[in-house]
């Protein structure tokens, strides 16, 4: 944090800034003629230096353990076909030399001696920039690719991620500082009897050996949390580095960050030791005006007649494929099931209430006179910081200043190039306002985001 004051004589913070590889989703626009490969390795190499020229803190991506499907098809709007994310990271390790890395691993499908050993590699090879973004699976149709498919009751997902980071903990911690030699420029390690040993026994797990890889860099990868439930921001309080948060507003962030960074202190943490990052997106201009027609352009580009009609099958379960999207809503209310026509997405299970959902819809849909593509531009998300370069700066500090966040993962809706724009105009103005880097200072994600050195946390 600052320790410039602003005109209201508290600290300035400074602004963390990541960057989302936006692969292939409902919120990509394919059509445009500048998109590319969501596959190749040269749009991630374009999106990671890009980000790394910004002094941007770190490069996010999300994965996803199965093609999803709908009506038994596989959802060809949104099919989350990517290579593994060590193979992404571990190669983009070598292409840049600051910009964090940070990849998402699921704790219900895997197991933790192989992620320890993965992450503590990563760190290794990237000098200290690895992050892990744990997170958890309740999903049956994702388990069939797994021995323990469905064998994990939802409530119970928290459970196996807390005890898998636990484990992990105890993994990486088996190598003390002391058992590296000063001299790491010469890839040796000081072995003792008791480096690398561990045991470590709970209701998910019974490991014990000896771990192969020594203390990385940052001692620990830097953990990434992205639950919003009552679970998710406890876990996050107790465990997590960062959280990642969907609020998009002034207030609803406000509330969100004062919640979770008042859960910190009972687990012995200050509130400098969790970075708050909602997901945004955003739309430029030369002027405000034409800001806001490229922000309505976008989501019309996201939102087809074809996308409409998938994403209200998703709340209505229902086959909609009858349906004209410049038409109506269905006369039929949604099923209500745990059968769904969407497998592998959460979708419906998000919606605890279709029918009550349904109502809202009808309800805004008639007042407004929208059609179902209409309803789904107007409910389904929009950029969330639309303006000029000086406006969105204007309102990215604002943010921050105002304990809304500590920073901002940009999700741009072009793949790679989506974030060359933001790069050269918005944060220039961030960095004159004194608020944003223009040098890394350190080596680091740890550095980079201004986190302690890790410690033995809380884990519930």
């Amino acid at each position: 944090m600052s320790t410039d004051r602003s005109s209201t004589g508290k600290p300035v913070k400074q602004i963390h800034l990541a960057a989302h590889f936006p692969g292939v989703n409902n919120t990509t626009v394919w059509s445009d003629p500048a998109a590319g490969s969501q596959i190749e390795f040269s749009s991630f190499v374009h999106l990671a230096q890009t980000a790394e020229r910004a002094k941007f803190d770190f490069l996010f991506l999300a994965e996803g353990l199965r093609l999803r499907e709908q009506n038994g098809r596989i959802y060809d709007l949104d099919v989350v076909g990517r290579p593994d994310t060590f193979t992404i990271l571990a190669a983009l390790a070598a292409v840049t030399d600051r910009l964090g890395l940070a990849g998402t691993i699921n704790s219900t499908f895997n197991e933790p001696y192989e992620v320890a050993r993965q992450f503590a590699s990563l760190d290794h090879l990237s000098a200290g920039r690895s992050a892990w973004n744990v997170v958890t699976s309740w999903d049956a149709f994702t388990g069939e690719n797994f021995r323990r498919g469905g064998f994990l009751a939802e409530a119970d997902r928290y459970t196996r991620a807390r005890q898998f980071l636990e484990a992990s903990w105890r993994l990486f911690d088996s190598w003390r500082g002391d058992e590296v030699l000063a001299d790491r420029a010469s890839g040796q390690f000081l072995s003792t009897p008791e480096a690398g040993r561990f045991a470590h026994r709970d209701s998910q797990f019974d490991i014990a050996g000896r771990f192969d890889v020594p203390r990385s860099p940052q001692g620990r990868p830097v953990i990434f949390q992205a639950g919003d439930s009552e679970q998710g921001r406890e876990f996050a309080a107790a465990s997590a580095d960062a959280i990642f948060s969907r609020h998009g507003t002034l207030e609803a962030g406000q509330a969100f960050y004062a919640d979770v960074k008042g859960r910190l202190a009972k687990y012995g943490r200050t509130p400098d030791e969790l970075k708050i990052l909602p997901a945004v997106t955003f739309a430029l201009g030369a002027t405000d005006a034409e800001a806001h027609e490229q922000a309505e352009l976008v989501r019309r580009q996201q939102v087809s007649g074809q996308t409409a009609i998938r994403l209200l099958e998703q709340v209505w379960n229902r086959d909609l494929s009858d349906h004209d999207p410049d038409g109506p809503l269905p006369a039929a209310d949604p099923l209500v099931g745990e059968h769904t026509v969407a497998q592998g997405r959460a979708s419906v299970r998000m919606n605890r209430d279709p029918l009550a959902v349904a109502r809202e819809w009808r309800a805004l849909a008639e007042a407004k006179k929208l059609s179902i593509r209409d309803l789904i531009v107007e409910v389904t998300g929009r950029q969330t910081f639309v303006g000029t370069p000086s406006r969105v700066a204007e309102e990215l500090n604002r943010f921050v200043q105002q304990d809304a966040s500590d920073g901002f993962i940009l999700a741009p809706h072009l793949t790679p190039g989506g974030l060359d724009e933001f790069a050269d105009t918005v944060v220039p103005l961030l960095q004159e306002r004194g608020v944003f880097r223009t040098e890394y200072a350190g080596s680091t994600l740890r550095d980079h985001l201004g986190l302690p050195a890790p410690r033995t946390a809380a884990v519930l």
